[in-house]
């Protein structure tokens, strides 16, 4: 079978162990190694079907291992485990997708079918990438939390934006799959090349729209900008809105909740095409600094969740002539 062909490939060895002999190997129960398998993002499988690895019983050790050195709870551990999962269920599904069309070119190019074997150098060197993309991403959010505590002494307010493609649902019709895939594909490259030079960080990107957050309200400010008036000279860049907050977030496994977040969500739904919206918090930040921004009242929209809100406009400043 294909999944005994792609585990002897990937594990060096066939599935073999019923998941109550993992379990057992792995010192825990089965309830607890089939909580975690499904939190992995994996169906549940019947027992008397030998579809696990020895590679599996590791697994099940290192979380063991994990709650032994107090690095997570028990009741964390399912969170941590999910998290991982969905994680890297999408970058398996990208890369499988990238390995395999660049397998088909080259098949069809050379007129003869390219080894599976190629696989064999390829996916060590994207397994090494992802260690070192990680443990450099370790020592960037290690840095950040590091100074955010020594300028505070405690929380640290920030800036939460959302950037949404206006129109998508338009264009999605209009356009077939490698176009649309194209065109969302240009939209996170510009925008994470974009919100990684202003100092801030993409947190999440969902089709048609990205979540960053910043730390400087002047740079998140300048990024907006630079985010709506990136179509003017890019036709491939779509045309976007923008909704900013200013305040504390909470953050958990990689992403950021509390009213900041929602509030920054909801103003972006409300923008105009090609216009940015700031709250009142972040207005007051900037507004010190008439020459670059400026600031207007927006008009008073119905948000829901919010009954006195107030939304300002923000523009680039008209130079002094």
């Amino acid at each position: 079978m294909l999944i005994d062909v792609a585990a002897q490939f990937l594990f060096d060895e066939e599935p073999t162990l019923r998941q109550s002999e993992v379990a057992e190997a792995a010192g825990v129960d089965v309830d607890t190694a089939n909580a975690l398998w499904r939190h992995l993002g994996f169906p549940s499988l019947a027992d008397d079907e030998p579809a696990f690895l020895t590679a599996d019983v590791e697994a099940l050790r290192l979380t063991e291992r994990l709650v032994d050195l107090g690095v997570l709870d028990r009741d964390r551990l399912p969170q941590f485990v999910r998290s991982t999962g969905r994680t890297f269920a999408r970058l398996a599904d990208w890369h499988i997708r990238v390995m395999l069309s660049a397998l088909a070119a080259e098949t069809e190019e050379d007129e003869e079918p390219t080894s599976i074997d190629a696989f064999a150098e390829v996916i060590p060197t994207v397994e090494a990438l992802q260690g070192y993309v990680w443990r450099r991403h370790l020592l960037a959010a290690a840095s950040r939390i590091a100074l955010g505590e020594v300028a505070s002494g405690g929380e640290v307010p920030v800036v939460v934006g959302f950037v949404d493609i206006v129109g998508y649902t338009a264009r999605s019709r209009q356009l077939n799959a490698r176009e649309l895939g194209d065109m969302v594909e240009w939209f996170e490259r510009v925008t994470t090349e974009l919100v990684v030079e202003h100092g801030g960080q993409v947190v999440k990107t969902i089709g048609d729209e990205a979540m960053f957050v910043l730390e400087s309200p002047a740079e998140a400010a300048e990024l907006a900008q630079c985010l709506v008036e990136r179509a003017e000279d890019d036709e491939r860049f779509p045309d976007v809105r923008v909704g900013m907050a200013y305040g504390p977030v909470v953050a958990r496994l990689g992403d950021l909740f509390g009213s900041t977040v929602n509030l920054a969500a909801r103003l972006t739904s409300v923008a105009r095409p090609g216009r940015v919206l700031v709250d009142d918090e972040l207005s007051g930040e900037l507004r010190s600094d008439e020459e670059r921004w400026r600031l207007r009242r927006a008009r008073r929209i119905s948000v829901k969740g919010y009954d006195h809100l107030h939304l300002w406009s923000l523009k680039r400043a008209e130079p002094v002539s």
